[in-house]
């Protein structure tokens, strides 16, 4: 094994560095800038039961360090990215894939992992518990324990593949939540999603975004998303895989002390398109220079003191 390996559940990769759902499409458009198969795994666009428009335009606003997006899980729907999208995929791209999943109701969650399990491609279900709960007054999944730990258990039961919860940030206690889906029989978890942000139009006065809110994402999200880890790293067994405003191989490490087994580069992406794989060309010239020999020994190392 190189010195950059790791293991996630239970599956063996050649390097922490995953693009995040919504930065990397089904991946094959970036692969006509280089060959993705660097990459330690990604995790592909929200997939949802049926096919989705999205949110009206505009979705996106700049902000410092940073952007807001409110694209509203626009996808083909579950049927045809098992028909189109993967077989594409397929022709660039001979690792195991992650399968990022969202959801409006329990049926709708366990009916697409159910789908997607059953794909040779996909080694590892990401579930997004950000999604508005359309039987639960529209709160989202991920903001109550017992509504994160009943779609966990309810998917885990349903499928075979490891399974991993996406956590939102927008909550008080993020840890009883990280706990509730470990409980549940998560696998490992994924955090943070995007944080809740708007930016408002000087000359119109009004928010840019038609949706008025979106997902606030980039650099400057990194420190919260720091705290978050460390602190579930501290309360939960299972692995984290850390993500928030990761630009760099610096970044990485960090991440990793906090307690991630791997992280996810997302925003990122869209500013450069070769940005993960720049990351891991830097990677192991930054392990030398903070004299890391192996990436799996920096996991948690920042709770050692």
């Amino acid at each position: 094994m190189g010195r950059l390996n790791v293991s996630l559940c239970g599956i063996e990769i050649d390097n922490p560095v995953i693009p995040s759902s919504g930065t990397f499409g089904y991946g094959y458009e970036y692969a006509e800038l280089y060959d993705i198969n660097v990459l330690g795994t990604f995790s592909f666009k929200g997939t949802t039961k049926d096919s989705r428009f999205g949110n009206p335009t505009p979705r996106i606003a700049e902000c410092y360090s940073g952007m807001i997006n409110a694209v509203g899980l626009q996808n083909p729907g579950v049927d045809a990215v098992i028909s189109e999208e993967l077989p594409k995929l397929k022709t660039c791209f001979d690792k195991k894939v992650m399968a990022n999943i969202g959801g409006f109701s329990v049926d709708e969650y366990v009916y697409t992992a159910q789908k997607l399990d059953e794909c040779e491609q996909v080694g590892w279900l990401e579930v997004n518990i950000s999604c508005p709960n359309v039987h639960g007054g529209g709160m989202s999944f991920g903001t109550s324990p017992s509504a994160a730990a009943e779609v966990t258990s309810k998917v885990k039961a349903a499928t075979k593949k490891p399974l991993i919860i996406k956590l939102s940030p927008n909550v008080t206690d993020i840890v009883s939540i990280a706990k509730a889906c470990e409980d549940a029989g998560a696998d490992g978890i994924s955090m943070i999603n995007t944080m809740l942000g708007m930016r408002i139009d000087l000359r119109k006065k009004k928010p840019i975004i038609a949706n008025k809110m979106g997902g606030f994402s980039g650099p400057a999200i990194f420190p919260v998303a720091l705290r978050m880890v460390y602190q579930v790293y501290e309360a939960v067994k299972i692995p984290i895989i850390g993500m928030g405003g990761i630009s760099n191989a610096e970044d990485v490490i960090e991440m990793m002390l906090a307690g991630a087994t791997a992280v996810q580069v997302g925003t990122a992406n869209l500013i450069d398109p070769l940005a993960c794989k720049n990351i891991i060309d830097d990677l192991e010239k930054t392990m030398d220079k903070y004299g890391i020999k192996n990436i799996k020994d920096v996991i948690g190392g920042a709770h050692n003191g």
